[in-house]
């Protein structure tokens, strides 16, 4: 359908080789735009462009620390030297250290904030020039169902996430102006290496999930193509600032 067609665009996706990303990664590529994966495992990323191009889109591999401004600035620039343009960027890079608040290191919290949230100012102010000089874009930022609930054990995470829908707000009524459309998607529990972690640190996570999703069930990457190629056509052209659950109903379930 024309109003999803994502032909002749181009996607940038950090954290694209595994996980979520992945996931819309693979949505972007059926939907037809080029997806460049950006992330630090020249291994993954380089099976991840394999799975892309399987699939017929066209698709690169850079390499890059997103928490760092110049790295970030570097990468832009080599996804525009070979495909051309930014179209749309996912800020899905991220990590989590579990731990109590006492017990956090200010190492530790600066490691998480910078990589979940300092990235993505990087990412879209690197990206911005040249989504203006497209005529507009999207911007896909991965919030989390701790941007809404609190744990014990993910304090600097959830800061993070929950700064990711405030940073999505102000982004979003900034550029306008620009036709950028700036967006928050926010996972609930996904079967994923960062969650395997948790289930191993919580052995009856797995249980306690299901039987608080109302769909029954962990979700899985490609339940993400649908909101990734919704937020990046035209489809969602007069939708800004929003912050949209992707969590079989987790976050809503009242009893």
């Amino acid at each position: 359908m024309e109003l999803f067609d994502l032909s002749g665009k181009v996607a940038i996706v950090t954290g694209g080789n595994g996980g979520i990303g992945l996931g819309m990664a693979h949505g972007f590529a059926r939907a037809g735009a080029s997806v460049a994966v950006v992330a630090r495992n020249a291994e993954k990323s380089a099976a991840a462009v394999k799975d892309l191009e399987a699939l017929g889109a066209k698709a690169m591999a850079v390499g890059a620390d997103v928490s760092k401004s110049a790295e970030v600035q570097a990468m832009v620039q080599q996804v525009v030297g070979e495909l051309g343009r930014v179209d749309i960027l996912v800020n899905n890079a991220g990590t989590n250290i579990r731990k109590v608040p006492q017990d956090l290191t200010e190492e530790e919290w600066h490691t998480v904030l910078d990589t979940n949230l300092t990235s993505a100012w990087l990412c879209a102010k690197a990206c911005y020039p040249e989504m203006v000089k497209a005529g507009g874009g999207k911007v896909l930022n991965c919030g989390s169902m701790m941007s809404i609930f609190g744990a014990p054990w993910s304090p600097v995470y959830a800061a993070s996430k929950g700064g990711m829908v405030q940073l999505t707000k102000s982004m979003a009524t900034a550029w306008a102006k620009d036709n950028i459309q700036v967006n928050c998607f926010l996972p609930g529990w996904i079967d994923t290496a960062l969650t395997q972690g948790a289930r191993r640190l919580y052995p009856d996570l797995h249980d306690k999930v299901v039987a608080r999703t109302p769909a029954g069930r962990w979700g899985d990457i490609d339940d993400f193509q649908g909101i990734a190629i919704f937020l990046a056509s035209r489809a969602s052209d007069f939708v800004t600032g929003t912050a949209i659950p992707v969590d079989g109903g987790y976050s809503v379930l009242g009893a």
